[in-house]
């Protein structure tokens, strides 16, 4: 399993809001943001979910595409964060 995944489960984190808030990412990372403040997820375990995502950014992918979603919708969203058009 995804180690993202795996920690957002061991928080006893359900599965429809782990999806709301991949969802949330591929439709609108400022958004993801928002809710992933929501989960009231620890710091430190959002640090180290952070620490993770920074050492293999291929993670977001794998996660994206374990739950079933359109990875290319992050490359968009990301694309037009990048661009200042988001």
């Amino acid at each position: 399993m995804n180690p993202i995944l795996q920690i957002l489960k061991e928080l006893n984190i359900s599965d429809e809001k782990i999806n709301e808030l991949f969802q949330a990412l591929t439709e609108n990372p400022m958004m993801a943001m928002a809710f992933i403040s929501q989960l009231n997820i620890p710091a430190d375990k959002l640090q180290e979910i952070m620490s993770i995502v920074m050492a293999d950014h291929g993670l977001i992918e794998e996660a994206v595409n374990e739950l079933g979603l359109d990875y290319s919708k992050v490359e968009e969203a990301k694309a037009k964060l990048t661009s200042g058009n988001a």
